[in-house]
């Protein structure tokens, strides 16, 4: 058996397709998977990390506001379309795959509709409860069209068949309970773990805001343990603490979380974006959080993801137009002071969970192929 999975842009849209990827392994020793992505996308890190070979197509992105450097961008966007396509074209009869499986992000676009025009069986997933511009465009093309959020599923009337898998998460997050990852971690004091996060591309003024939040947390005698993941502005963002007079460990704040099975099963706290993939996680783990959308992203999708936990109880909202580092401080502090709301939040959040997506995404998939 082969299969190809195609997804890029973000974690939010490889971490599902490694989570299936590891279906396939487990139910067929043996199967052939391939990865598809974009050339300079974080499914190079990702993918390679997990230890499965990666192909790579031209593609950009298309922005969405207006000023003629965004219309030149997008024009050459448009230009690298076919380049894209041949390549996929060139992909797909070189691996022949039986299956292809696309999880969002535009370097899938060129590699599903490519296994479309040949018939290969293909499907994709949409993690987000507003789905993107790739899975919509591809919808009516495809053989199965799989969602995270049973609100995305309107969006897709045009679709052969659409099916509410939930998002899956890695089985790796589901190895370790919060006394063993916090030994893992060397945590061996009572101290609660608050662990943030937006995600690898950084976050500029949420990356600010991170800065006063540590500056806090330092001044007010390091009341938890606290790991946090820069991404591109962890220079940046250390060079500010140090110039405040905040120390920290490259434990503490690092470029990015590694092992976040880990320390994510050990966290008591998580503050973070909304983006599909994570909220999968706290959802399968229960962890209660507090959620700043980003609003920078296609349709504000992150702030529907993020509202529909909101609404069961589950997190803590905050817009990023009213969030500072005092205001993350203080909602941090009440939670961690609070653990019946925390037990409540973690039962909410559970309640939404889809722990078997993985597993159900995997047999749509075989019954599509046969």
């Amino acid at each position: 058996m082969k299969v190809i999975f195609t997804c890029g842009g973000s974690a939010g849209h490889v971490n599902p397709a490694l989570a299936v990827a590891q279906q396939f392994e487990t139910h067929h020793p043996g199967c052939e998977i391939l990865f598809v992505g974009a050339e300079r996308g974080m499914e190079q890190r990702l993918v390679k990390q997990a230890g499965y070979p990666i192909e790579t197509v031209k593609v950009s992105t298309f922005e969405r506001s207006w000023s003629w450097k965004v219309l030149k961008h997008n024009v050459g966007s448009v230009f690298k379309l076919p380049v894209g396509q041949h390549e996929a074209s060139s992909i797909l009869k070189k691996f022949k795959p039986d299956l292809v499986v696309g999880t969002g992000g535009y370097a899938s676009y060129p590699a599903v509709h490519e296994a479309a025009r040949r018939r290969i069986p293909c499907a994709i997933h949409e993690s987000n409860a507003y789905p993107g511009l790739t899975t919509r465009t591809l919808a009516n093309k495809v053989d199965l069209v799989m969602v995270g959020f049973p609100e995305a599923a309107e969006y897709y009337k045009d679709a052969k068949r659409v099916v509410v898998t939930g998002t899956p998460v890695r089985g790796e997050f589901f190895t370790l309970d919060r006394e063993q990852a916090r030994l893992k971690l060397g945590l061996l004091d009572s101290q609660p773990l608050v662990i943030s996060f937006w995600g690898s591309q950084g976050a500029g003024h949420m990356s600010e805001r991170t800065v006063e939040l540590a500056e806090r947390w330092w001044l007010e005698g390091r009341r938890f343990h606290y790991i946090h993941a820069a991404g591109r502005d962890y220079e940046d963002m250390t060079a500010e603490l140090s110039k405040r007079g905040v120390s920290v460990s490259d434990s503490e704040v690092r470029p990015y979380i590694d092992n976040m099975p880990v320390v994510m099963a050990a966290a008591d706290l998580v503050i973070c974006r909304a983006g599909a993939s994570t909220i999968g996680e706290l959802t399968a783990l229960g962890k209660p959080a507090i959620l700043v959308p980003s609003p920078f992203v296609a349709a504000n999708h992150q702030y529907k993801n993020a509202k529909v936990l909101a609404d069961r109880g589950g997190v803590e909202l905050i817009e990023e137009k009213g969030c500072t580092g005092e205001r993350l401080y203080q909602a941090a502090m009440e939670l961690l002071a609070d653990g019946s709301r925390r037990a409540a939040m973690g039962r909410a959040l559970k309640e939404l969970a889809s722990p078997n997506a993985a597993q159900d995404i995997y047999e749509n998939l075989i019954a599509l192929m046969k």
